[in-house]
């Protein structure tokens, strides 16, 4: 049987509700192929589309999708960006940007993310881009590992899903779209392959929003969601206050106007300069805004011993402004614990400064 584009496990009473008052809440996040930066991706098509299909409604958008971020980073901003701004459905577009991560990982970001998502009910909708590195899988008639593991939390929480990677692949083979016009740098859509990506969305919600799924049921939520498949998901997530981190040399901290999505880092320009904070929780991740400008870090939990990250800088990042989350620790006992920081000048080549901007310490209890 092939593999179909439309998984649809559960029905959009949110929106329907939502329709009916006249005011609808969209919300995404995902990665570049989602963000609006460009004003070319998928989720124009489908915002134009809301706007033709439903003219007296008022329409609220919150794309909180940043590229070259995963399901990690989502974890912690999902309160902020979404869940606080009320979102009626949400659209999660992660099957690229978690590829590189390991599976484990990826599995405790996702499923914790979705529970916060679900938190009340709210309506989720998971949508599966494409990337040249799943190509033989889909030739091969499988999902890619790093799809295959999305739908099986998307079963778990029945949350229906679309697979616009695959909606276009099939185009390009029924010659209805050449390669170039779907992925000209071989990974982002522009506007041919964004409207591609945008039909396979807009007729799922078509049929999701027809009078035959009129009683569809709702995903579960709140105390109906079942039993987590993981015990250590990325749900009860929390940042370190920055008056919780004692710091050594010269540190500020500062409003940042660099990118839209941090409102403040702690700075420093200094090696050596150091950090030390108490956490509790059983993972430790620290988010930078990051570049070819940036440290590296040396890090210590509880003690022992010392690692250093030893991070690539692509140059499409530049100087700065890659909202990067790294993970200092994981498979902690359950506890409290206490990390020290410290910066430090990289050996890499492409390593051409010291600045650190840590935007958070987050940790996973």
């Amino acid at each position: 049987m092939p593999m179909p584009v439309q998984q649809h496990r559960s029905g959009l009473p949110r929106l329907r509700r939502a329709l009916a008052a006249g005011v609808v809440r969209l919300g995404f996040l995902g990665g570049s192929i989602t963000d609006q930066k460009t004003r070319v991706r998928w989720p124009e098509a489908v915002l134009a589309w809301f706007n033709a299909a439903y003219p007296q409604t008022r329409l609220v958008v919150e794309n909180a999708a940043i590229g070259a971020t995963g399901s990690d980073l989502a974890a912690f901003r999902a309160r902020r960006d979404i869940l606080e701004r009320d979102c009626d459905l949400v659209f999660v577009e992660y099957a690229v940007n978690d590829h590189g991560t390991p599976p484990s990982r990826r599995a405790r970001a996702r499923e914790g993310l979705l529970r916060q998502l679900l938190a009340e009910p709210r309506d989720v909708v998971l949508v599966h881009t494409f990337m040249p590195e799943h190509h033989a899988d889909l030739l091969a008639g499988r999902a890619p590992a790093s799809v295959c593991d999305f739908e099986l939390l998307a079963e778990h929480y029945h949350l229906s899903s679309v697979y616009v990677g695959l909606h276009a692949l099939r185009e390009v083979e029924a010659g209805l779209l050449r390669w170039e016009e779907w992925l000209p740098d071989n990974l982002h859509p522009e506007a041919r392959g964004s409207l591609s990506y945008a039909q396979a969305v807009i007729a799922h919600l078509v049929h999701e929003l027809s009078p035959a799924r009129a009683s569809a049921a709702a995903a579960p939520s709140g105390s109906a969601l079942p039993e987590p498949l993981d015990t250590r998901r990325w749900e009860r997530v929390a940042l370190l206050p920055y008056a919780d981190i004692t710091r050594s040399g010269p540190w500020s901290e500062r409003r940042w106007g660099q990118l839209n999505w941090i409102d403040q880092v702690l700075h420093t320009t200094a090696p050596g300069a150091t950090l030390r904070a108490r956490f509790s929780g059983h993972t430790l991740v620290a988010a930078t805004d990051f570049g070819a400008h940036s440290s590296e870090l040396r890090w210590r939990v509880d003690g022992g011993q010392w690692k250093t990250t030893e991070r690539e800088r692509p140059a499409w990042c530049g100087d700065s402004g890659w909202f990067r989350v790294d993970v200092l620790a994981e498979d902690l006992t359950d506890g409290e614990h206490v990390v020290e920081i410290e910066t430090a000048r990289g050996v890499r080549p492409d390593c051409r400064g010291c600045t650190t901007d840590l935007v958070f310490l987050g940790a996973v209890r």
